[in-house]
């Protein structure tokens, strides 16, 4: 009995990234017409440029689309996709070189659905930008045009070069672009070091629906601008900023929070703040989910401790770079954790191997721990392990201490894992990440990049699920290249920057092998020459970016031909 198109929708639904859609489409035309109707987002770089028409016909129901590595016209590429008829509602030009108000214009007259726009780090973005984009989408509710690039507005000792600048985002820019936007709920103003208070007092006068605010690194907004806007904007649930108390904390910030109702989500990094304003915080009776206090200082365990024991429903915490925890005082932090399911102590450099593994026994909920650059390795075991299967990405990278055992351990406690980073640890070695690989059949991310310690990752069984291997700096060779390339079937992101062992036998291992491979890095990897390029490119059709040795460098015409085979080839 064949199953309708319906029920194989609902099942083609339930994965979780467009990337597995892929091998389904080669089932049948059946399950590629499936595919193609269900994929929401499209990546457009310079090697998907010319199959863009096709493209954008194959996926009818697209969404989102976003721009990376893209260095070409970008107003003629968004006027193409202004005809194809798409009910766009997401457009990510961030990080172009020019604002691309002509093509913006043309997706404007044609899709009038568009809600979220992401320009950041665009160019010379000016006021006048902002006001046609208000102009050009009213109902945009998400805007992202943080640190915007100046660079070229700039002469070498830093000031204004008044021949090339074209201009700033100011205060009027915003009030342009807010009274247009009247149902706008997030914005990101980060970078912007021109505006003022009176920027966030225009959008909590005119943007009713504000919830969330970004203002990092915006040098002359101060902390009473801060505050009108928590008070004034009675639907505010995020809020993110840095710099906070230099040289103080002012009062009428503290007495802020009193008004957030709706807070729940604070980032306060690089901050000088106190036990004080976490008290406050804390006695707001805020509905707080997520709390960021990364490179903070001047609060102490007390202030923490007191904020913490308040919000137990609490799904996100980021205590990066306060020394002052031990393993003891997160024991005791760890009563009012049992929500977590996201935790950054990275450069806690007091932690141990105790602080890890209480914490995946007694926060059953915990999917993410973040532990750089802290003490793993010293303590011994508790005999109490606990598995945690909730747990699917570690990052425990520039431990110097980070030994075989602590990943045998962790492979016993993760039996899902699915991301692990242990990048500059020289203490392990091959032994302990072939037992992690052994026993966490889900991991799909492996980075060991600068493990001193691994000398051969020789491979006798298969890792059908890991998609990327970052190996930068590795002492492997061709025979365990190849290895990894047999055994690897799903592999689709491979860096092997500065393996100075590699050749063409191992790389030609790899294109033979690993039939989704998309990226491969063979920066400083001076044994490979040039002359295998074009046979990879050719011999593996899904290859979309390819670094080369630093010895190499391809002329503008293999370059073209590269990039009309879908593949972006750059020097290393």
């Amino acid at each position: 009995m064949e199953l309708p198109e319906e029920c194989w929708e609902s099942i083609f639904s339930f994965l979780e990234h467009h990337r597995y859609f892929e091998p389904l489409s080669l089932v049948c035309k059946r399950f590629l017409s499936i595919s193609n109707h269900l994929r929401r987002t499209l990546t457009v770089t310079g090697a998907t440029l010319e199959s863009l028409p096709n493209l954008l016909l194959r996926f009818p129901n697209l969404t989102t689309i976003v721009f990376r590595d893209f260095h070409g016209n970008l107003d003629s590429v968004l006027s193409l996709i202004s005809q194809s008829g798409l009910r766009l509602k997401s457009l990510d030009v961030s990080s172009h070189k020019c604002f691309p108000l002509l093509g913006l214009k043309h997706v404007a007259s044609k899709m009038k659905n568009l809600i979220e726009l992401n320009c950041s780090n665009i160019g010379s973005l000016k006021d006048s930008d902002l006001i046609e984009i208000g102009n050009c989408f009213p109902s945009l509710q998400v805007i992202d045009i943080s640190y915007p690039d100046h660079g070229s507005g700039f002469s070498p000792n830093g000031s204004l070069d008044s021949k090339s600048f074209s201009g700033l985002i100011t205060d009027y820019g915003i009030l342009g672009l807010a009274s247009s936007l009247k149902s706008l709920r997030k914005i990101d103003l980060s970078g912007n070091t021109f505006i003022t208070d009176q920027a966030l007092v225009i959008l909590s006068s005119n943007c009713l629906f504000l919830s969330e605010i970004g203002i990092r690194d915006c040098d002359f907004i101060t902390q009473n601008g801060i505050a009108l806007a928590i008070r004034k904007s009675d639907n505010l649930k995020s809020i993110f900023m840095n710099g906070i108390g230099i040289p103080s904390i002012d009062a009428c910030f503290l007495d802020s929070f009193a008004y957030a109702r709706s807070l729940s989500e604070l980032d306060l990094s690089n901050s000088f703040i106190s036990d004080e304003l976490l008290c406050l915080v804390a006695e707001a009776n805020v509905p707080l989910q997520k709390l960021v206090l990364s490179r903070c200082f001047c609060f102490t365990f007390d202030g923490i401790y007191f904020l913490l024991s308040k919000y137990p429903s609490l799904t996100y915490l980021d205590l990066e770079g306060a020394t002052f925890l031990n393993d003891e005082s997160m024991i005791e932090l760890s009563k009012f954790l049992c929500n977590l399911t996201f935790i950054n102590l990275s450069s806690c450099s007091k932690l141990t191997n105790s602080t890890l593994f209480y914490l995946m026994g007694n926060c059953p909920l915990l999917t993410i721990i973040n532990m750089d650059r802290t003490n793993l390795g010293v303590e011994p075991f508790s005999p109490e392990i606990v598995v945690n299967p909730r747990v699917k990405a570690l990052r425990l990278g520039w431990n110097n201490n980070m030994n075989d055992e602590c990943l045998k351990m962790v492979s016993y406690v993760c039996p899902n894992l699915e991301a692990l980073n242990v990048t500059y640890c020289p203490g392990i070695t091959e032994e302990g990440l072939l037992q992690i690989l052994k026993n966490c059949l889900q991991v799909r991310c492996l980075e060991i990049s600068k493990c001193q310690g691994v000398k051969n990752l020789e491979l006798h069984f298969e890792l059908p699920k890991l998609e990327v291997l970052q190996a930068e700096g590795l002492a492997i060779d061709d025979e365990t290249l190849a290895s990894i390339g047999k055994r690897c079937g799903r592999l689709s992101r491979l860096n092997l920057e500065g393996c100075l062992n590699v050749t063409a036998r191992g790389v030609e291992g790899v294109i033979v092998n690993c039939k989704v491979l998309k990226e491969m890095n063979l920066r400083w990897c001076n044994n490979v020459s040039l002359d295998i390029v074009a046979w990879m490119v050719l011999s593996r059709p899904s290859l979309r970016k390819v670094t080369l040795p630093c010895v190499s460098v391809p002329s503008a015409n293999q370059k073209d031909f590269f990039l009309r085979h879908g593949c972006l080839v750059c020097q290393g």
